[in-house]
């Protein structure tokens, strides 16, 4: 056992040293986890410690950790051909197959499939899309991209633009030009409207006709708003905002990177709400994280469009690693697996009845309300609950309290979320977690309120 601390202790030094870590602050990564094993819903870290994972690690591991399938997938494919381009001009199977799986999956208008390696990459070539698509229209002025508040869109610099959280904002401004947000994306919880995802889709539009819809290219959401505080929209909201892309003439791009792949009971997000977007970007669970992979589904309409172009108006968008053979051949063994264990039903079996038991929280003064869909769930906090008043900074000493007990979350800050919402708790356990596990989170959940408040 001492021969493992000295070790691990030498490897955190070494971290400490050499390696930048997302979101980086020392102080944050003062006495990190050393993550060395996961087995189904469990992480284990150097120290010999198990924890539940709680959020898949980064919404990402449908399928959950240590399945031995899409490794021998990865390495069947390695010995066979590991990597070749996938330029226009060459091509490999499982690039070919996996986006024929995909497209066969998604909404019935999609058509095609352009491979990224991340969700970030997979919306900043949506906007090329979209921009592009106007211009291979004859309307080059089509180049605005609309947002919503409190959406998350990834943090490369287009996506940052896009992503409206402004602690991604503050030391990497200014933000790229012709990006534009709406704020609130749904006013869940204000009063004054008699249909809420009515209204909010209606501020959407307000902002499409503010800013002339000939210079509008596309909007991009969330289905569900996920790392703004896992935010479900009113039933009216998709249909009415396809409404208003159709008036307007602008594309409606789903960011699927958190919602595809089952997470919400449904195959992808939207199709709760019968909406077709046209353009839907992916990442995360089409791997369930084992390896990096993501892209961008067009509709027919789009291909069309693309298709026709003469050569001196070719899409001139590329990256070195997309369709990446690997990387699909683990994305198809995936989806195989997803499938074939009906994980997509269970998501919104195993959720409702998740979500019914954390309900049981609202019994304790600090929860104010208890939200999700499938295997996405958050419980927000409160410090007085008769006046519904926001909890700020309690939410972290809760995350540190419930790692304490064995169990890794999410915190979406107050600071982060709409106006009277309070620091929130993110769930997104691995799809197949079991009931009693799921139990357990909710337990650990409940001890580290009352441990902390």
């Amino acid at each position: 056992m001492d021969d493992i601390r000295s070790t691990s202790d030498l490897l955190v030094a070494t971290d400490q040293r050499h390696l930048i870590h997302p979101l980086h602050h020392a102080a944050d990564h003062a006495n990190p986890k050393l993550y060395v094993s996961g087995h189904g819903a469990m992480l284990r870290t150097a120290d010999g410690r198990e924890y539940i994972d709680g959020l898949s690690s980064l919404w990402n591991v449908n399928i959950g950790h240590g399945r031995r399938e899409l490794a021998a997938a990865a390495a069947s494919q390695m010995e066979t051909l590991a990597y070749a381009s996938a330029y226009a001009g060459f091509t490999n199977e499982p690039a070919i197959r996996l986006a024929e799986r995909i497209v066969g999956l998604a909404y019935d208008n999609m058509a095609a499939v352009y491979f990224t390696t991340a969700g970030a990459e997979a919306n900043e070539s949506a906007f090329k899309f979209a921009r592009y698509h106007w211009k291979r229209l004859g309307q080059p002025n089509k180049v605005k991209i609309v947002s919503r508040r409190y959406g998350y869109h990834g943090v490369t610099l287009a996506a940052m633009s896009a992503t409206s959280l402004p602690n991604y904002h503050k030391m990497f401004g200014p933000l790229v030009p012709e990006f534009l947000q709406v704020a609130p994306p749904y006013p869940y919880r204000w009063p004054g409207n008699d249909d809420p995802g009515i209204a909010a889709a209606d501020a959407v539009e307000q902002a499409i006709l503010a800013e002339g819809a000939d210079t509008v290219a596309a909007i991009i959401a969330e289905p569900v708003i996920g790392s703004g505080g896992v935010i479900v929209p009113p039933p009216t909201y998709f249909p009415r905002l396809r409404e208003i892309c159709d008036r307007h003439h602008v594309l409606l791009i789903a960011d699927e990177v958190i919602t595809g792949f089952g997470r919400t009971g449904a195959w992808f997000g939207l199709g709760h709400w019968n909406t077709k977007p046209d353009l839907m970007s992916f990442a995360k669970g089409v791997t369930s994280g084992y390896l990096p992979l993501g892209g961008v589904v067009i509709s027919r309409h789009m291909q069309d469009v693309l298709l026709d172009a003469p050569a001196d108006e070719k899409f001139m968008h590329a990256a070195t690693y997309s369709g990446h053979p690997v990387c699909c051949a683990v994305g198809l063994a995936n989806i195989d697996i997803i499938d074939r264990e009906g994980m997509v039903d269970r998501a919104q079996i195993q959720g409702d009845r998740f979500r019914a038991n954390l309900q049981t929280l609202l019994s304790l003064p600090d929860v104010g309300e208890v939200r999700g869909i499938g295997m996405l769930a958050a419980v927000e906090l409160v410090t007085d609950k008769s006046a519904k008043t926001p909890a700020k900074g309690l939410g972290a000493r809760i995350v540190a309290e419930a790692a304490n007990r064995g169990l890794i979350l999410r915190l979406r800050a107050a600071a982060d979320g709409p106006p009277a919402s309070g620091d929130t708790l993110c769930l997104a356990p691995p799809l197949p977690t079991p009931e009693a596990t799921l139990d357990r989170i909710v337990q650990i959940i409940a001890d580290a309120i009352q441990a902390v408040t």
